[in-house]
């Protein structure tokens, strides 16, 4: 798993310049950055909807499945929980910070194609990309909210490589292009989201959205169970 291992890597040195950057900041710039992080956080998240959108051959799929997320989501308070973990050890804005660093470093195509391809043909092309963007993405990350951002390196590596050994000992075929297509519309959903709540347009629990990114995986097991 080298690939995962040099994006989490990358994450967590790129985190720790912009933590040591930060020292350096006046509140003023810190702000900045927020709005920063926030425009782009909207700008990806629209790319990826307009790339993905046009690819999906399940055009309700996405609708049902924020509709069960967010009502799953509020439900078990997902959003509330996150917070009121992160706040017992950092300043509140970190919450919303690592949400939207979890959603960017692990919701995009190459961080869910990146390890199926190093699993099947030990090709690390898209996982090296990666790591590259998600290093530059940390360093903002870690100069605007500060040290907690580095719980998303973690994250991603458990994300990736679950999905790698998923990929190398069950099924690769499983990560097919239909069903990243449809991961990434939701997680384009999600990440946009965030850019609206960090540039205070809006409040949205994106947490409590998370559970719609596990429907499309249910109704591709279910599927193919059936046969369809």
């Amino acid at each position: 798993m080298i690939g995962t291992l040099t994006n989490t890597c990358a994450i967590l040195v790129g985190t720790s310049i912009g933590c040591l950057l930060r020292s350096g900041l006046k509140e003023k710039y810190r702000q900045v950055l927020f709005l920063a992080m926030g425009l782009a956080a909207f700008g990806i998240g629209l790319e990826n909807l307009t790339n993905a959108m046009p690819k999906s051959h399940y055009h309700v799929l996405f609708i049902v499945s924020l509709a069960i997320g967010a009502l799953l989501g509020t439900w078990w308070q997902i959003d509330k929980k996150f917070n009121a973990l992160v706040t017992k050890y950092s300043q509140s804005q970190v919450g919303q910070g690592l949400a939207t660093g979890v959603l960017l470093y692990c919701f995009g195509s190459l961080s869910i194609v990146g390890p199926v391809m190093a699993a099947v043909k030990a090709d690390y092309t898209m996982l090296f990309t990666n790591a590259t963007l998600d290093f530059v993405t940390s360093i903002i990350f870690g100069a605007s909210f500060g040290w907690g951002m580095l719980l998303g390196a973690p994250v991603l590596f458990c994300w990736q490589g679950s999905i790698y050994l998923i990929a190398k000992f069950l099924s690769a075929s499983f990560f097919s292009g239909p069903l990243v297509t449809e991961l990434t519309i939701i997680g384009g959903f999600l990440i946009t989201a965030s850019g609206i709540s960090l540039l205070k347009l809006r409040e949205i629990k994106t947490l409590n959205f998370l559970p719609a990114l596990f429907v499309p995986v249910i109704f591709f097991l279910v599927k193919g169970w059936l046969g369809w």
